[in-house]
C-alpha cells in the first residue's frame, strides 16, 4: 500500500472517531396488548402473497422461460 493511500485511510478512519454520534434508546417492555389471531392470519397471508406466490409462479413456469422463441 502506497503512502498516500494509507494516509488517507487513516485520515477517513479518523472522521469516524471525532463524529458525534447518537445511541439508540431500546428499552425492552412487555407489548400494551397481545397480538390477536386476526392479527397473526393477517401477517402470514401477506407474506405468503409477498414471497411464496411469486416463487412458486416461477417455478411451476420453469420450463416455458427455458424455451428460445
Amino acid at each position: 500500500m502506497s503512502l498516500s493511500t494509507a494516509q488517507l485511510l487513516r485520515g477517513l478512519t479518523g472522521l469516524t472517531w471525532r463524529l458525534p454520534g447518537q445511541r439508540a434508546q431500546i428499552h425492552s417492555k412487555p407489548p400494551w396488548k397481545e397480538l390477536g389471531t386476526m392479527d397473526v392470519a393477517v401477517g402470514l397471508a401477506s407474506c405468503f402473497l409477498c414471497f411464496l406466490l411469486p416463487s412458486g409462479w416461477v417455478l411451476s413456469h420453469l420450463e416455458s422461460y427455458k424455451k428460445r422463441e
